[in-house]
């Protein structure tokens, strides 16, 4: 089946290269042999075409954050992306940059002999901008496909200001773009489409990453942040999905009830293989219908009523858990494709800047540095416990991370000042950092996609006010002050 041509754009219009010799699928943001629209996409060409595929895995060394738990959690996906397109026959080139900028022209260089390049849509961070600085720079036709969740970032039309108004537009219209991606892809492929050929050139400039560095040796010698150890827990397509069907195995029919207690485990943990494109949407919402033999065909021809729960015609607990990975998360995938400014200070609704503003000069009875809340050091045993989880797991519980963000806010100087702790703060150890959900979280704390709350309070103004000592009246906060009190601020 064809990928939907809304899941399509076209960067670097320029015609097929006749004469070429393959497919190139520049993998950067969905990277994942199944579930990948992109890499349908990339396949259907190089059928038509009659050439072999050739996908390019680069990891740059350079980036903003980048580090030994980051690129681990990369390399692990690389490992299992280069065994799975192994045992399919396609050529598949896993590059890992020595040093900044040593990857420079290997684009180019697989371009220069391919048919076209398909590559991932990704809002946020720095690939909009580097697919379009390549785009203008390739001589070859350059295809971006979206396949960051189940409706098409073109169809959001705008950047909506609150879950309930995005909740409105896509109960509309999401009906009629359930399409779903091939879970096997890489199934009975035509012999035409396997064993691109690299060039020698391009193999003795830019190597190939090899099976030890994809396990992790040799990245004490990589320059990034040595400081920030890796997880215990690992990358790639096989562990993202292991932890999905442990999810929906065991967590999922508690979801709804218990996922706010910091010590129920019913979270899914499925964020970090969202964010670096080990698992897609589509993967982990049929998961979940598969459990109560849901299909798409249900909700054709729903009316939009723009309620968070019943919509869909599910159990409880696989409503609440469609919330999240919808609703939550598109509305900020949409915000980031449609706001380029998704992560200035001056993005927030004007409601709360003009509140943060008129308070940004109210006495803070407690200022910590951001080197004194890096390393835990401050009075709130609560918030010290979620810091330490967040260096020591590269995550925080999903309710604990709210009031992380609001004590910050609390214990900074400014506004302004708050908004840079929390971005360095959670892009440094999280692993799921960088993400556009990510940044939906940190705005959240400074009013995004909220609205005013009373009374008005000194430094939150009608910015929604938490508390370490509320959240321990409302949940079950011992066993997680027990297990975090004790462990190091830092690795």
């Amino acid at each position: 089946m064809a990928v939907p041509l809304e899941r399509v754009q076209v960067i670097g219009d320029r015609p097929v290269r006749p004469g070429a010799t393959h497919v190139l699928y520049w993998m950067i943001a969905a990277r994942r042999p199944r579930h990948n629209f992109a890499l349908d996409h990339a396949l259907d060409h190089a059928r038509a075409l009659g050439l072999p595929l050739l996908v390019l895995e680069p990891l740059r060394a350079g980036y903003a954050w980048a580090s030994d738990r980051m690129h681990r959690f990369v390399l692990d996906g690389m490992a299992a992306n280069a065994a799975a397109f192994a045992a399919a026959g396609v050529t598949y080139y896993p590059y890992v940059e020595p040093a900044p900028g040593a990857g420079r022209g290997l684009l180019a260089a697989l371009a220069d002999r391919a048919a076209l390049v398909v590559t991932d849509l990704q809002p946020g961070f720095f690939q909009p901008r580097m697919v379009a600085a390549a785009a203008a720079r390739l001589d070859v036709r350059v295809e971006q496909v979206d396949s960051t969740g189940l409706l098409p970032l073109s169809a959001h039309g705008r950047a909506f200001a609150t879950a309930a108004a995005f909740r409105w537009h896509w109960q509309k219209i999401l009906g009629a773009h359930l399409t779903m991606p091939a879970a096997a892809p890489l199934a009975r492929l035509p012999a035409s489409v396997r064993d691109a050929a690299i060039p020698g050139e391009v193999v003795r400039r830019w190597p190939a990453a090899t099976a030890a560095l994809l396990a992790g040796e040799g990245l004490d010698r990589l320059p990034i942040d040595h400081h920030v150890r890796p997880v215990d827990y690992r990358g790639g397509v096989d562990a993202a999905e292991a932890t999905l069907a442990a999810f929906v195995r065991a967590r999922l029919p508690r979801y709804a009830d218990e996922r706010s207690e910091p010590s129920a485990d019913a979270q899914s943990n499925l964020s970090p293989y969202l964010h670096f494109g080990h698992l897609g949407a589509h993967a982990a919402a049929e998961a979940v219908w598969r459990t109560v033999a849901w299909t798409p065909a249900v909700i054709v021809g729903h009316r939009a009523t723009g309620s968070r729960d019943g919509w869909w015609g599910l159990p409880r607990a696989a409503e609440a858990f469609m919330d999240e990975l919808f609703t939550w998360r598109e509305l900020g995938y949409g915000f980031c494709h449609h706001r380029a400014d998704y992560d200035r200070y001056e993005s927030l609704p004007a409601w709360a800047l003009a509140t943060l503003d008129a308070h940004a000069a109210d006495p803070r009875p407690h200022r910590y540095t951001l080197a004194e809340l890096e390393t835990a050091a401050t009075h709130d045993p609560l918030w010290n416990a979620a810091q330490r989880e967040l260096v020591a797991t590269g995550r925080i519980h999903n309710y604990l991370r709210m009031v992380w963000g609001k004590k910050i806010l609390e214990w900074s100087p400014s506004p302004r000042a708050a908004l840079a702790a929390l971005i360095e703060l959670n892009n440094k150890y999280a692993v799921d950092g960088r993400d556009p959900n990510s940044y939906s979280g940190i705005f959240w704390t400074l009013g995004r996609f909220d609205r005013p709350w009373g009374p008005e309070r000194t430094i939150f103004g009608t910015v929604r006010y938490m508390s370490s000592e509320n959240t321990a009246r409302k949940l079950q906060v011992k066993p997680y002050l027990a297990r975090w009190s004790a462990q190091p601020a830092l690795l």
